[in-house]
């Protein structure tokens, strides 16, 4: 039985892995891509995380705007930066549209994606208390780029 369950699952997280690379793939012919380093790779295609307290954007407090690293899509203003000391940049909103939200393979967490390219964004986390908006958008600097204001 237990076998049988764990085939299942392991069935269900490569079709959903598939599903993600076909989707990427064929977005790709409407979108440019910037081209990735093999680290950024492993995170932003097959849903990796950077090591706590490594991203460049961690400690950022500059003013302005975070885009995807794929594709320059907007996707999160500084003003909606907060110190979560998680070690990952913390957000409390996204630009809207710009993110999706995903179950995570892992069952119990919800996966945020650009949504303009679907490359990983990191995952969202609900009701921690850390700002009035009670959410937390826990996001791999290396999915990201910094873009300061008047530039």
């Amino acid at each position: 039985m237990m076998k049988t369950i764990y085939i299942y699952i392991i069935s269900f997280l490569v079709t959903l892995m598939l599903a993600n690379t076909v989707m990427a793939q064929q977005d790709s012919s409407k979108i440019k891509f910037n081209p990735l380093t093999l680290e950024e790779q492993r995170v932003i295609l097959h849903k990796g995380t950077e090591l706590p307290y490594t991203g460049e954007y961690t400690d950022n407090k500059e003013k302005g705007t975070y885009v995807c690293k794929q594709c320059n899509a907007p996707l999160y203003k500084s003003s909606d930066k907060f110190d979560s000391h998680c070690g990952w940049p913390s957000f409390d909103d996204e630009i809207e549209g710009a993110v999706t939200r995903l179950p995570d393979a892992d069952g119990r967490r919800t996966e945020i994606i650009c949504s303009t390219c679907k490359g990983h964004l990191g995952h969202v986390f609900l009701g921690e208390g850390f700002t009035q908006k009670n959410t937390r958008h826990c996001v791999n600097s290396i999915s990201l780029l910094f873009i300061p204001d008047g530039e």
